[in-house]
C-alpha cells in the first residue's frame, strides 16, 4: 500500500517560524505512513497533476501572497477531497488578499491584544475525535482575534480579558475548529506564535489529531 502525500508549504513572515513549525508537523505526519513533502515554494498549488496526488496540504506562509493560479488550484483541490490544515499565522493570517482562501479556512487573523499572554483553552466538544478525552488547559501564545465563519464547527474556545482593548472583553472566541470545503476537510488552530508552544502536551495532541483528521480519506 502506497504511503498517503501531504504537501507542506513554509514561508512568508519568518516571525512565526515557518521552517521549524514544516520540520514539527512533518515529524507529526510520518510516523502515520504519509510521505511528506515540505517545499518553500507555492508553485506547487498552480499544478493540478500535482495538487491531485497530495492527501493534505499544511499552509505555514504567515502574510505573503498567492497567485490567481494558485488560489484557484488550492480551492479547486480542497475541494476534491485533498485536505487543509494548519494553525496561528501560518495558515490563518495568511494571504491577506485572498478571500476564496479565507472562505476555505474559515476565519481570518485582525488582533492579539496585549500579544503574548497566558490564556484559557475551553474545550466544548468532548466527544469530538480531535478533543476527545483532551481536558481545558492554559496556553502561553498570542491570543487571536478573529473573524470567523459562522459554519465553522468549533471545538475549543477562549475567553478575552484584554489590558489593552477592553471593549472585547468577555467575547468568546474560537480557538479550534473543523469545516469542509466541497469534499476536503479542513481543520485549525490559532495556537502555535512558536514551536514551544506544541511542547504544551494538549496542543500537540490536538493539532497531530487535526492533520490527521483532515487528510482525504
Amino acid at each position: 500500500m502506497s504511503p498517503r502525500q501531504a504537501l507542506i508549504v513554509a514561508g512568508g513572515w519568518e516571525g512565526h517560524h515557518p521552517y521549524e513549525l514544516a520540520e514539527l508537523f512533518a515529524s507529526l505526519l510520518r510516523p502515520d505512513g504519509f510521505a511528506v513533502d515540505v517545499e518553500r515554494s507555492l508553485d506547487a498549488l498552480a499544478d493540478p497533476e500535482r495538487m491531485a496526488a497530495f492527501d493534505l496540504v499544511v499552509p505555514i506562509w504567515t502574510m505573503g501572497e498567492l497567485s490567481e493560479a494558485e488560489e484557484q488550484g488550492l480551492a479547486a483541490a480542497v475541494a476534491a477531497g485533498t485536505g487543509l490544515a494548519g494553525c496561528h499565522g501560518g495558515m490563518g493570517d495568511a494571504f491577506r488578499a485572498g478571500p476564496l482562501y479565507q472562505w476555505m479556512v474559515g476565519g481570518q487573523w485582525v488582533a492579539h491584544p496585549d500579544d503574548v499572554v497566558e490564556y484559557e483553552v475551553e474545550i466544548v466538544a468532548p466527544g469530538d475525535p480531535i478533543t476527545a478525552g483532551v481536558s481545558s488547559f492554559r496556553v502561553v501564545s498570542e491570543q487571536y482575534y478573529m473573524h470567523v465563519d459562522p459554519s465553522n464547527e468549533v471545538l475549543a474556545n477562549t475567553t478575552f480579558r484584554t489590558r489593552s482593548a477592553p471593549w472585547v472583553n468577555g467575547c468568546v472566541m474560537p480557538v479550534v475548529w473543523k469545516r469542509r470545503f466541497g469534499e476536503g476537510r479542513v481543520f485549525y488552530s490559532s495556537i502555535g506564535h512558536s514551536p514551544r508552544e506544541f511542547e504544551v502536551p494538549e496542543v500537540r495532541e490536538i493539532q497531530r489529531r487535526g492533520l490527521l483528521w483532515a487528510a482525504r480519506r
